[in-house]
């Protein structure tokens, strides 16, 4: 997998990270992608943003 397609998708609801990757021709002019994933944490389905970083906990 290459390094350059990785992106990181954060939730709000479930307070964690996914790291996966992204088709860059399908997705080419998209903002920012969505997607619902299932939480193995609140062991539901929830929505998860891309966003560019890590986010810390506090």
């Amino acid at each position: 997998m290459s390094q350059d397609n990785l992106i990181t998708l954060y939730s709000k609801e479930a307070d964690e990270h996914v790291v996966t990757s992204r088709n860059k021709k399908k997705f080419a002019n998209a903002a920012k992608l969505t997607l619902r994933k299932f939480s193995k944490k609140l062991k539901k389905h929830v929505e998860y943003v891309e966003t560019k970083k890590m986010h810390k906990k506090k």
